[in-house]
This record gives C-alpha cells, structure tokens and sequence, in this order.
C-alpha cells in the first residue's frame, strides 16, 4: 500500500487539473450514516426498521403523497443531521490540491448532503441527484427550485414523524420536497443539476489536454453514477474505496476509507 499511496501523491503532484468524485463513503468520516444495506440503514432509523421499510423503499417520492409526515419525517431529519455536521479534513486537503492546480479543479457528487459546499468549494459543483438543501413543489405547480435555507422541521425521533407545519411551496401552498432524485421518481426537477453539469462540460471542455488527476472517494458500485463517470474522464483515476476500490487498467487503487487516504497522500506530498 506504501508503494500506491507514493505513486497517487506523484499523480496529484504533477497533475495541472483535478476532477473529485465523492460518493456517500466520503460523508462516513464526518460522522454521517452508512446507508450500505439495510442494516446500516436500519441502525440509522431504528423505527423504520420497526415497520420493515428499507431506504430503497423510504428514499421514494410516493411517500410525500401517501404519508407526507413520514417522508418529512426522514428527509427532515436528514437535512437537520447535514445543516449540523461539519466537514472533515479530507475536504479541506482536496480543496487545497485544486486550489494549487494550474487548471483548477470541478467536483462530481452524488451525496445530497452539501458537505463540499460548506467545507468551502463553491461553484465548481455537480449535485447528481440534486440537494436537500433545496427544495421544490411536490404537486408540480412549475419548474421553481428555492433554498431550504430558513425552512425548519421539527421531527419526533421516537418514530421519525415531522410536526406540522410541513415544508409548503411558496406559490401554490402544496406540499414541497426535496430537490433531490428519488427512486422511482418522475417528478424531480433537474434544471439546477444540469446547470451544474453544463458548467463542468465546459471546463472539461477548457482543460482539455491538460494532465488531469481523478479523485474518487467513497463511490461504490450499488448506485454507480459517480464510479461510471469518473473512469470516463481520461487521465490518472486514483480510487479510494475501502470495500470496492478496483477499476479499469491503469488505476490506482487505495483500500482505505477517505479520511485516511487523503491524509496519507497529504503527508506525501
């Protein structure tokens, strides 16, 4: 693992541009759950567990038609534990290295949770499947996509149930959600997600040619957006992951949770 970790840092060193890919492994080190299967999911919310509803059936949008204080319940709960939670170090060393690249750097995400913004990157950002921390009408009444920012839910941790009133769209009154894909989710608004994705066209488009370094942390294969995306960038894909972090020919791989990785790779370089 020594000789890996020494052959990524010469990567991230002679690289001129950075591409971070980040799935939910990243947020583990902050302290955040581990939704992998339904028993990490389970010792995360106890009272669904109860009712046998794994985060594959929670994280689904029906909810909010069928029982909208339970669905507000887990996503209130959820944008609570992610307004509080702070960043770990890993982010900071990953914005430091692309703040030092000649080309700068774009981050690739498909956690919900805003870590990357609060730990200080700013636009350079693709939500894949969007933000909970904004949120949109649930009735479709249009296309508006507004910040949660000053939007509060009060939830019942005893039986994860959110206390009216719920989140509410400010021009029709219905029920609002999260900004966030869902499965089975036919109703979620992309626009500001391909916003986000027409703005890293464009800098990939810029930084062609130039010695490119991919960062994947946390990404694993069961929900593989991140993983597909990150191999398709060309340039050196370094892979941290500590239950999956094999790839295509020419990849790094670093079995190692995040955290550690990216502070072993720091004290390298």
């Amino acid at each position: 693992m020594s000789d890996t970790l020494d052959e990524a840092a010469r990567a991230i060193a002679e690289a001129d541009a950075l591409v971070i890919g980040a799935g939910a492994g990243m947020g583990v080190d902050s302290g955040l759950p581990d939704f992998r299967g339904d028993e990490g999911f389970w010792k995360a919310y106890p009272p669904l567990a109860d009712l046998g509803i794994s985060f594959v059936e929670m994280a689904n949008p029906h909810w909010f038609r069928s029982d909208p204080a339970l669905a507000w319940g887990f996503y209130g709960h959820r944008l609570n534990l992610y307004r509080e939670t702070e960043p770990h170090e890993g982010f900071s060393t990953l914005r430091r290295w692309g703040e030092e690249m000649e080309r700068g750097m774009f981050v690739y995400t498909s956690n919900v949770d805003g870590q990357f913004q609060a730990a200080g990157f700013e636009k350079r950002v693709v939500e894949c499947h969007g933000s909970i921390h904004h949120l949109q009408c649930a009735g479709r009444c249009g296309d508006a996509i507004w910040e949660a920012e000053g939007t509060e839910v009060l939830v019942d941790e005893s039986n994860f149930r959110a206390s009216d009133p719920l989140p509410a769209c400010p021009s029709c009154g219905a029920l609002a959600r999260p900004n966030i894909l869902m499965f089975n989710d036919w109703g979620w608004i992309s626009d500001r997600t391909q916003a986000q994705e027409s703005d890293f066209r464009a800098w990939l488009h810029a930084v062609r040619g130039a010695r490119l370094v991919v960062i994947e942390c946390g990404a694993g294969s069961a929900v593989p957006t991140v993983r597909w995306q990150c191999q398709r960038l060309g340039g050196t894909l370094v892979r941290i992951n500590p239950r999956e972090p094999e790839g295509p020919a020419g990849t790094i791989s670093i079995r190692m949770g995040a955290l550690d990785a990216l502070s072993s790779l720091s004290s390298r370089r």
